[in-house]
């Protein structure tokens, strides 16, 4: 839902524009909103939380760091 005061600020913004920039912004609103991130809430992943047991979720992290952690000074 949309804040009023950033509605009026918007439509008052909107107002000054020539109808071919007014038709621009509204290209532009209809990209973001097509852009934007999809997913599932993290409320609805709750239910795995504690599912991994202790010792994969070690293995797990020492995976990541040894992959993730690494500098290669030479790479570029």
């Amino acid at each position: 839902m949309i804040d009023k005061v950033l509605r009026d600020k918007l439509i008052e913004q909107m107002e000054q524009l020539s109808p071919n920039l007014q038709r621009r912004v509204a290209d532009f609103a209809a990209a973001l909103a097509q852009s934007a991130p999809t997913g599932t809430p993290g409320g609805d992943l709750l239910r795995f939380a504690g599912t991994v047991p202790p010792e994969d979720a070690k293995e797990i992290v020492a995976a990541i760091e040894m992959g993730c952690e690494q500098v290669d000074a030479d790479e570029w």
